[in-house]
């Protein structure tokens, strides 16, 4: 499941867009405020939607700040001021689309599909692979072998850090989606998603957990 924050101090407008978003199967955590964006950006987003004047940190100095942190990730600027100057710092600030309120919401809708919907395949031992979008994972004949919705996440969240150290707080952040999680309940994870993937496809690392991909 793809997952979306947006940073909008409208309400209305931020409940219009997160119901449009929840209703294609996006995972949407909506804010308010630049303070509370700064402390949630790093849990594992797909896609950002900023407003520009909003209280505390404004969607342009957040904007750097993701971008600092990864320059991958699309960032859509949503906003009433169009004056040139700012439209133009948008996008040296590494933003890949600005939007002008006020505007249609299937406009945005089809900003988000062209770029942050797009099938991830991540690959595993023996031709094992999984599809994010489709959130499937198949074995090496071409069939699908059942997970569960934290089994599903968790393999998400791998293919962002493609054979990289995976921290058991990110693991918690992500996969149990804000609630806690126990040490203990992240290993059960680890050894039910151990039993149906390849053998060696997940190693214990000093801090979590790292998925072996192939590709």
């Amino acid at each position: 499941m793809m997952k979306i924050l947006i940073l909008e101090d409208n309400f209305n407008l931020a409940n219009i867009i997160k119901e449009m978003l929840e209703e294609k199967n996006y995972k949407v955590d909506s804010f308010n405020d630049g303070n509370l964006v700064l402390d949630n950006f790093m849990n594992g987003y797909d896609c950002f939607i900023l407003d520009i004047n909003v209280p505390n940190i404004d969607g342009l100095t957040l904007l750097k700040t993701i971008r600092d942190y990864d320059i991958s990730i699309p960032v859509i600027i949503i906003s009433s001021n169009i004056e040139l100057n700012t439209i133009k710092n948008a996008y040296i600030k590494g933003c890949n689309d600005f939007l002008k309120k006020p505007f249609y919401i299937y406009e945005l809708e089809a900003k988000i599909d062209l770029l942050c919907k797009k099938d991830t395949i991540i690959y595993l031992n023996n031709d094992f692979y999984f599809n994010t979008n489709e959130e499937i994972l198949y074995n090496n004949l071409n069939k699908e072998i059942h997970l569960t919705h934290k089994e599903k996440q968790f393999l998400i969240l791998a293919s962002k850090y493609p054979s990289q150290s995976i921290s058991l707080e990110l693991i918690e952040q992500y996969v149990w989606e804000g609630e806690m999680a126990s040490t203990m309940s992240i290993r059960s994870l680890i050894k039910r998603l151990r039993m149906k993937l390849p053998k060696d496809s997940i190693e214990t690392t000093t801090y979590g957990y790292k998925v072996i991909l192939t590709k």
